[in-house]
């Protein structure tokens, strides 16, 4: 199996080289040379098949010859143990009016970035202890990556994680998963500037070759096709559990736009999906581009009740650009240039009419504001009783976006590490769940930093 970047001037890899490298060295984003394809009893076995099960043949199918079955059932057997709140990792909880909450938050950080993040550590543990060589991991965060990736890579042997921070941007409970780790191989650097600043700073580290080596650098943001991998399962065994005759909708609140580009690797594997809906909150890049066929962003991301959306550059929406671009993958990393290079000087960039067509088959979107998210909190509880993170909100109030079919809304959260917004709208206090009620008597860890590349390239020196 071999992956190719998306920008055209990079060698392809193998899968290993992939996801220990996360970009490519010309700046662009893995993507496979070919796509696998499920076989029917698979997808149909994912209704009622442990996980871990499903989870190790799709790995498979993207490894190739890197990983045989066993192996990575072995590997998705371990992600996928007792560290998770519900035996069923990653339950469908029926709404009825042919509505289905699937619950991502069950895992240590209480995100669904934990199901990516915990494979991803089983990943770097087999292929480091096989080369022998040390990872300095690093992720810009707009709050529910970094946890994640503490959770799972903490104390690591062969791991030192770097997680870059958005002062005040993130809630308490975000902040403490990333702080309060007690681990050694774990910084946390809040940084002054928002989100996308500290994307921009990763993205600069990988443009540096030379310090890239110098300090084994990879990234750990969903730009790392293993995060795609791993939660395209989510989507295959939800759409299987349905078993519905037609293809079923998925809301999916969006950031970064990791989520919905694994949702439609699902459906190019085979799953049972229709739409993919994309529902920004007021940072609203995406849903414009595909209303407009321009894709622009303003100089800074929005300030929400919804943090982990506050994004204006979503970093994999380049991969599907490139998918669904015309031609071969000459053709297709020539189009993605050309977008990318506009953005860069002119903060915008005209979608081509054979790419937008493509993107409106596949993708609807629309964009809620804070207001609005807020009354989907409410609505939600009292026409449901489910508490809903204010992510999740934002996938509630979008659910009249298409038709009348059965819908898939994507609970990206556990409501209690946002407790200071649900308080406010309901009036109740979210529990942390058992994993992480001691979260507040932890010691905190942590550097304030000036968001700046030097900085950032002096810290890490200092302890990769």
């Amino acid at each position: 199996m071999q992956y190719i970047s998306t920008r055209g001037a990079s060698p392809a890899v193998s899968f290993t080289e992939a996801i220990t490298q996360g970009l490519a060295p010309d700046g662009g984003l893995y993507v496979p040379r070919t796509w696998p394809r499920l076989d029917k009893s698979v997808l149909e076995a994912a209704a009622t098949a442990p996980y871990f099960e499903t989870a190790a043949i799709v790995l498979k199918a993207f490894a190739g010859d890197d990983l045989d079955i066993e192996t990575a059932r072995k590997l998705t057997k371990s992600a996928y143990g007792d560290n998770w709140g519900d035996k069923d990792i990653v339950p469908l909880r029926d709404l009825g009016n042919n509505l289905h909450l699937l619950e991502l938050f069950h895992g240590p950080s209480l995100a669904f970035k934990d199901v990516a993040m915990q494979l991803i550590a089983e990943l770097y543990e087999y292929f480091l202890n096989l080369s022998g060589k040390h990872l300095s991991v690093i992720c810009a965060t707009s709050g529910d990556t970094g946890g994640a990736a503490v959770e799972a890579l903490k104390n690591k042997k062969n791991v030192s994680l770097f997680v870059m921070l958005p002062d005040g941007r993130v809630s308490e409970v975000q902040k403490r998963f990333m702080t309060a780790s007690g681990a050694a191989n774990v910084h946390a650097l809040v940084l002054d500037g928002d989100f996308d600043k500290a994307q921009a700073i990763l993205k600069n580290l990988f443009a540096d070759y030379a310090f890239v080596a110098e300090v084994n650098l990879t990234p750990v943001n969903s730009v790392n096709f293993a995060r795609i991998v791993a939660q395209c399962v989510y989507f295959i065994t939800s759409a299987a559990k349905l078993g519905a005759a037609k293809p079923i909708d998925f809301i999916i609140p969006t950031g970064n736009f990791g989520d919905a580009f694994s949702a439609w690797v699902a459906k190019k594997l085979g799953a049972n999906i229709g739409k993919i809906i994309i529902a920004n909150n007021a940072n609203n890049s995406i849903a414009l581009a595909l209303e407009t066929g321009k894709f622009a962003t303003g100089e800074h991301s929005i300030a929400t009740i919804s943090p982990a959306m506050d994004i204006q550059i979503a970093s994999n929406f380049e991969r599907i650009i490139y998918e669904l671009s015309a031609g071969d993958a000459a053709q297709k990393a020539k189009s993605v240039n050309a977008a990318y290079s506009a953005l860069k000087t002119e903060k915008s960039y005209i979608i081509e009419a054979h790419c937008l067509a493509a993107l409106r088959t596949d993708f609807a979107a629309c964009h809620i504001d804070d207001s609005a998210t807020s009354a989907a909190i409410i609505d939600c509880k009292t026409q449901t009783g489910e508490i809903i993170c204010p992510h999740t909100a934002v996938g509630w109030a979008a659910r009249h976006c298409t038709g009348e079919g059965g819908k898939i809304i994507l609970a990206t959260a556990h409501p209690a590490k946002f407790p200071e917004t649900v308080t406010e709208i309901l009036g109740i206090v979210p529990s942390l769940p058992p994993q992480a009620v001691d979260l507040f008597q932890r010691p905190e860890h942590f550097e304030k930093m000036h968001a700046n590349e030097a900085n950032i390239k002096t810290y890490l020196r200092a302890r990769s």
